[in-house]
């Protein structure tokens, strides 16, 4: 998507071991214009999936994801990652590392949001190591659902996350990135064109 990948040649910033500030325009800034031309360019390379809802992570998969299921008119579920003494009954839990914080983070959906046979697609702003993502899938299993697609905002290639998520056994769901970072050596910011 290039209006994304100019954004983020203008005002990304690499900070070396692969973290990329994009906070002026995901991460702690909201463009809405460029968020929903994101959910529009979701909602069309997943134009062919059947989608009865969509699963993120808070807080920056959020956006991305409302925007993407406003455009296929299908509900929201996101991960919260402190459970809120609202969430009673059961609940699907899954662990995964924070690439930006720092050790394990903890993944939890209300079980009654998650219903046997839907299909998921799930959205998350970026795709780096892929454990994130793989955590979600998990979670997808755990609740009898069929998980659908993944989309991203961004994905590093460089980081495995894609091969990771096909050694897990998702050769056969689509796997879809709006800008796609090959190389983030030296400082720069190489895309995938």
């Amino acid at each position: 998507m290039k209006a994304l990948q100019d954004r983020i040649r203008a005002e990304g910033q690499n900070l070396g071991d692969g973290i990329l500030k994009i906070d002026s325009l995901l991460n702690h800034q909201l463009d809405p214009e460029l968020m929903m031309q994101m959910g529009q360019e979701f909602a069309q390379r997943f134009a062919g999936t059947h989608v009865d809802r969509i699963l993120t992570v808070e807080i920056s998969g959020i956006a991305p994801a409302l925007m993407a299921a406003y455009a296929l008119k299908v509900p929201v579920v996101y991960a919260r990652k402190i459970k809120p003494i609202t969430m009673s009954g059961p609940v699907f839990l899954e662990t995964a590392p924070s690439h930006t914080k720092g050790g394990e983070v903890n993944l939890l959906v209300s079980a009654e949001f998650l219903h046997a046979g839907e299909d998921i697609l799930i959205i998350d702003d970026f795709l780096a190591t892929g454990k994130t993502l793989l955590a979600l899938s998990r979670m997808v299993k755990s609740a009898k659902c069929n998980l659908v697609g993944v989309g991203v905002v961004v994905e590093k290639t460089f980081e495995g996350g894609r091969a990771l998520l096909l050694k897990g056994g998702y050769t056969h769901i689509p796997i879809h990135a709006l800008a796609t970072i090959t190389n983030m050596d030296d400082g720069q910011i190489s895309f995938s064109d």
